[in-house]
């Protein structure tokens, strides 16, 4: 039976009495810009962008750059970004012997937790209360396996994970829109070049 992770996150909001830190993965700005729309009313968010597994480097780079646009327009910097260097190999190392597998299957697994692991062990170090992703607004992403994966590192970690499924309620339709409103660049592929090549063929 399938997790309601939307109402796991209504009911953690509803609970709140204070707003408290939280380190929010992005994957890329068009993804980030319903998630921070919705959450920054009640968590003072930082946004960690840390995306290894995207290839090449320029690609990278213009995300990133994206990224940080959106965060001066939409919130006047209020959110802040937490960068993180570019760490393509540490992908590669992590997924060797998976590069044929289908997309959404155990490549994309590891890369999950290859990033998600990474948000956890910074948010715990650096005193955040809960850590999140921003996956789950896409409908391409298993919010399910997301979630397993950021409740285990929570865990591991001591640190509060921050369940959501974003593409409920419209939330995948509403990211397209503020996309469209703050002119943001939609990429066609997930960042991974074994991704890139099948959309390509």
């Amino acid at each position: 039976m399938k997790e309601n992770y939307a109402k796991k996150l209504e009911e953690i909001i509803n609970s709140l009495d204070n707003k408290p830190k939280l380190l929010l993965h992005s994957c890329c700005g068009p993804c980030s810009s319903y998630v921070i729309s919705y959450l920054r009313d009640y968590f003072d968010i930082t946004v960690l962008y840390y995306n290894p597994n995207i290839f090449p480097y320029e690609e990278y780079v213009k995300r990133k750059e994206e990224q940080k646009r959106l965060l001066r327009e939409m919130t006047n910097d209020t959110v802040k970004l937490l960068d993180c260097d570019y760490d393509n190999d540490k992908y590669e190392e992590v997924i060797q012997g998976l590069e044929k597998e289908p997309e959404r299957g155990k490549r994309c697994t590891k890369c999950f937790l290859l990033r998600l692991e990474k948000t956890a062990t910074v948010g715990k170090d650096e005193g955040f209360d809960f850590f999140g992703t921003t996956l789950t607004v896409s409908p391409y992403k298993n919010a399910q396996l997301i979630n397993r994966i950021g409740e285990k590192l929570a865990n591991d970690y001591d640190i509060r994970w921050l369940y959501g499924d974003f593409k409920k309620n419209d939330g995948y339709k509403k990211s397209i829109e503020l996309s469209k409103k703050y002119d943001l660049y939609r990429q066609n592929y997930c960042g991974c070049i074994y991704a890139k090549n099948k959309t390509m063929n």
